[in-house]
């Protein structure tokens, strides 16, 4: 009997290489004799570069970066120096969660570490570029990144503009001239799963910014401010599009990554699992196992487990899901390719017993356990 497991992190509790193996145990204590094979998985967010690079066999690597106010930092990406691969997050540079609740403030806040990581890359020999794009703490349309990356930005007088998307409004004129020169022979990917534009009532400041501590009043200024970029960025590059859904994506980065270094915006979990060639595991399996901290009606749109399940059907194989806990319409992912779902809680506890690193893994393990037991039952 041959399982293939590919779980989603249980975000806060279990990492996905930790779910993974807690499902081989269960698997084995159920079926000795079984053939298992766990594969790290992730939907282009936390995890994506972990998940990669673990299963290209790469290293990671730290650089010393500004966070989005600037101060310096340790941040990680994954490196595989046979494909000159770079996996990375933005996040590790960029994300919300480096800034506690009283310093989000978009109007500061910079991309410019994720340039950063990306110039360390590129001159330890990375061509190809996985980026996943999701958490960000920014909204200035990925200028800092560019800034760090060699572009320059001026205002009316000449001089250089500063960081964040307050920086924007001083934006006059753009220049190319002293751009990365390793730019040109690398290739982006990138993960996301965000279909806003850059502007207006459906873009970035809008839908995102709120989140990451814009104030009301902020809201429309900073739409503007991109508009106008958009435009002097489309007279630099004619093929730049604010429109195209995804320019929005990580307070604008998106759109920088797109016009400036014409990457490839794709589903996050589509990539990883092209990286992670799990449809080669999957087309031999008797069982695919899934699953993340919480399955819901949200689930469905391009959620990891589900591009496992929608995967494994193009085999025709059976999909079992595991996850924390089940939120509303949580049966929706039945019509997607999972066939049954188990929350893992074994009995009633608190929020922060149920997330304990070693109570989530032996409830992982436990379910994992019975329910395969289950599955012998009909597929002996």
């Amino acid at each position: 009997m041959k399982i293939v497991i590919a779980i989603d992190s249980f975000k806060g509790s279990l990492s996905t290489n930790a779910a993974a193996a807690a499902i081989r145990e269960g698997a084995l204590a159920a079926v000795p004799t079984a053939e298992v094979y766990t594969s790290p998985l992730a939907d282009g967010g936390e995890g994506t570069a972990e998940a990669v690079t673990a299963a290209l066999g790469g290293e990671t690597v730290s650089v010393s970066v500004r966070d989005p106010l600037g101060r310096l930092i340790s941040a990680t990406y994954g490196f595989v120096a046979e494909s000159k691969t770079a996996v990375m997050e933005m996040a590790a540079a960029a994300g919300l969660p480096l800034l506690s609740p009283e310093e989000r403030c978009p109007m500061a806040a910079s991309t410019y570490g994720v340039g950063q990581m990306i110039v360390h890359a590129m001159e330890k020999g990375a061509r190809r570029f996985l980026l996943g794009i999701g958490g960000s703490a920014t909204n200035d349309g990925g200028l800092g990144m560019l800034k760090a990356l060699g572009f320059s930005f001026f205002d009316k007088d000449g001089a250089l503009i500063g960081e964040g998307a307050g920086a924007l409004s001083n934006l006059h004129t753009i220049s190319r001239k002293n751009a990365h020169p390793l730019l040109k022979e690398c290739e982006f990917l990138v993960a996301c799963d965000v279909q806003n534009p850059l502007c207006g009532e459906n873009g970035c400041s809008a839908v995102f910014a709120p989140q990451k501590g814009a104030r009301p009043e902020t809201i429309a200024q900073m739409d503007e401010w991109l508009a106008a970029y958009a435009e002097k960025t489309k007279a630099l590059f004619p093929s730049a599009d604010p429109n195209l859904p995804g320019s929005g994506a990580a307070g604008g980065l998106g759109f920088a990554l797109r016009s400036y270094l014409n990457a490839q915006l794709v589903p996050g979990v589509s990539l990883v699992l092209s990286f992670t060639r799990l449809a080669a595991q999957i087309k031999d399996a008797d069982l695919v196992i899934t699953g993340e901290g919480r399955l819901d009606g949200q689930s469905v749109m391009g959620k990891a487990p589900i591009g496992v399940a929608k995967l494994a059907k193009e085999f025709c194989k059976p999909v079992v899901a595991f996850c924390g806990c089940v939120g509303k319409e949580a049966a929706a992912c039945n019509a997607h390719g999972i066939d049954a779902y188990f929350p893992i809680l074994q009995a009633p506890c608190t929020l922060a017993e149920a997330m304990d690193k070693e109570n989530a893994y032996a409830n992982l393990r436990a379910t994992a356990e019975q329910a395969i037991r289950l599955f012998l039952i009909h597929h002996p």
